[in-house]
């Protein structure tokens, strides 16, 4: 069964998707950019502050469906630069167990929506 997975504590889609859908045990949360929720202002301070709101923004939606990032098994980056790589990884990785990590790619766009840097992605399952 299909359910939708939403939350306050992360943004509000901006376009006809939800954050996230739930089949049976497994979650597809949409892209996440760096909007702080309770503003609904981008953080684009640097892209280390960039991709931890992304990632505050995962951890939330992950969250209300019951789940963390041990729980994630794929994720996507898109970045508009591929320069940035070495510092975004430093951030997402410190969100997970270097042993337990998910399967994961990242690509270079041309750009992203708001003209943010960094989108992020996951499929996480429970178990």
């Amino acid at each position: 069964m299909k359910k939708i997975i939403q939350t306050s504590l992360a943004p509000a889609p901006v376009g006809p998707y939800n954050q996230a859908i739930m089949i049976n045990d497994t979650l597809y949360v949409s892209g996440q950019v760096a909007i702080i929720p309770s503003t609904g202002e981008l953080n684009l301070s640097n892209i280390e502050e960039e991709t931890t709101q992304v990632m505050k923004n995962l951890a939330a939606i992950l969250n209300e469906a019951g789940l963390t990032f041990e729980n994630v098994v794929k994720s996507s980056i898109f970045l508009t630069d591929m320069e940035m790589f070495g510092r975004v990884n430093a951030v997402y990785g410190s969100f997970f167990n270097a042993d337990t990590a998910p399967a994961r790619e990242t690509v270079q766009v041309a750009n992203l929506p708001k003209y943010v840097n960094v989108e992020i992605s996951c499929i996480a399952v429970k178990f």
